[in-house]
């Protein structure tokens, strides 16, 4: 056991339900003495969620398990630079003595800039990171991605260890002129076995009886909010042009989209071989997930997608546009065929086809996505997260604190073994 573990704090925007988790896992790790500093509770109150377009109060324990607080917010709680404005980020920063400071609001909030100039006037190594595997905004604008290309080297040079969440996330830090050694990969994870252990409690034919599947129907799942980023409309059409026989179209989720698609499924005439759940709450989801043959992501942003991983800890393959940050992680490696040019809808018309005109192959998948989830787990990320905290305070303090980075430092080397 050590006894001078490393003081870490973590700083997030608000408390979400995949990394609630890994932050309880992390808090046991005997390495590091981990705490939690919450710029707003969205999500562990009920709150409006835009994006989902209604009110939204996960339905997962959040904060139990490990030490947060949360920091007051005097910002304006909206989008822009001062959504999130938690001046008392200052003080807790500069009296808790931390070795390292992970702050993962985002260099587009006040309170990002808050924590970086409070860890830089006292000794502790500042960390932050992209979940972007490219510099493409969500609204397609030229000026930003050329804007970013000139901002981010210098950006992300302010870090003592810039963290990434996918091998594409690697290649565009490199390609900004970040140092290999100064990267992290840090896989996005969620918990594998929490998945894994409620898909298995589900009754698959009791699930899909409710949505007026029957036995010998297949079904094809969306699953994310109905944003035109996302691209729903890109399914409804491709599963249409499909002409998939016995086979059900599957929206879980809401947001704006709903009625435009809702009248496009009947000007396709397809209405009655497609349903929206609306907003499915955490608890619910692996049950979508099992009583589905195959999910399908069409979105043009996503810097990652971690439904990818709880699809696969379900045993649900998935097929997604090549913009989808996942893709090259979880995807591929399943099979690389599942990943489609973005906005092609007859790729993605012909890509169903293919996958359904074999329904021996889709278990085939869907064990292959589940064992593809082995080596992407919770374990990967915490091992990762405490390497990339020893590479940060040793470069800040130039190799001081020896012996409590040594301990560090064999502990994550067992970890990586394992």
């Amino acid at each position: 056991m050590n006894e001078n573990p490393l003081r870490v704090l973590v700083v997030c925007s608000h408390p979400v339900q995949y990394m609630s988790p890994i932050l309880r896992r992390m808090s046991h790790q005997p390495e590091i003495k981990l705490q939690v500093a919450y710029c707003s509770l969205h999500g562990a109150n009920a709150s409006y969620d835009p994006d989902f377009n209604t009110i939204v109060q996960w339905d997962v324990p959040l904060l139990d398990g490990y030490d947060w607080i949360e920091v007051p917010n005097r910002g304006t709680g909206g989008e822009g630079f001062w959504r999130l404005r938690n001046p008392g980020l200052w003080r807790v920063i500069r009296r808790g003595n931390f070795d390292a400071v992970i702050c993962l609001t985002g260099y587009v909030r006040a309170s990002f800039w808050i924590a970086y100039f409070a860890a830089r006037l006292g000794r502790s190594a500042f960390i932050f990171g992209t979940d972007a595997s490219s510099l493409a905004p969500r609204d397609s604008s030229n000026w930003k991605a050329g804007l970013k290309k000139r901002l981010w080297p210098r950006l992300f040079r302010l870090a003592d260890q810039v963290v990434v969440s996918s091998s594409g996330g690697v290649e565009l830090m490199l390609s900004l002129g970040i140092p290999a050694d100064r990267i992290t990969l840090i896989p996005f994870v969620v918990d594998n076995e929490w998945w894994s252990t409620e898909a298995a409690r589900t009754n698959r034919m009791t699930i899909r009886k409710g949505w007026g599947v029957a036995q010998h129907e297949f079904v094809v799942l969306f699953c994310a909010k109905l944003q035109p980023w996302k691209r729903p409309a890109d399914l409804l059409r491709a599963f249409a042009r499909a002409r998939l026989p016995d086979t059900v179209l599957v929206f879980a989720g809401d947001g704006p989209l709903r009625p435009e698609l809702e009248t496009e499924a009947n000007s396709l005439g397809i209405a009655n071989r497609v349903r929206f759940l609306g907003f499915v709450n955490q608890s619910q989801l692996p049950a979508v997930y099992t009583a589905t043959d195959l999910m399908v992501l069409p979105s043009d942003y996503e810097p990652f997608a971690v439904v990818v991983n709880e699809a696969a800890c379900c045993g649900c393959p998935v097929a997604a546009s090549d913009r989808v940050g996942a893709g090259r992680d979880l995807i591929a490696p399943v099979n690389p065929q599942l990943i489609y040019p973005c906005g092609d809808i007859n790729a993605l018309a012909d890509l169903l086809r293919a996958v359904f005109t074999n329904p021996s192959k889709l278990l085939e998948l869907g064990e292959a996505a589940r064992r593809r989830m082995d080596s992407w787990a919770p374990r990967n990320n915490v091992a990762a997260t405490i390497d990339a905290v020893t590479r940060a305070i040793r470069r800040r303090r130039g190799h001081q604190s020896r012996s409590a980075l040594d301990v560090v430092d064999s502990s994550v080397s067992s970890q990586r073994a394992k």
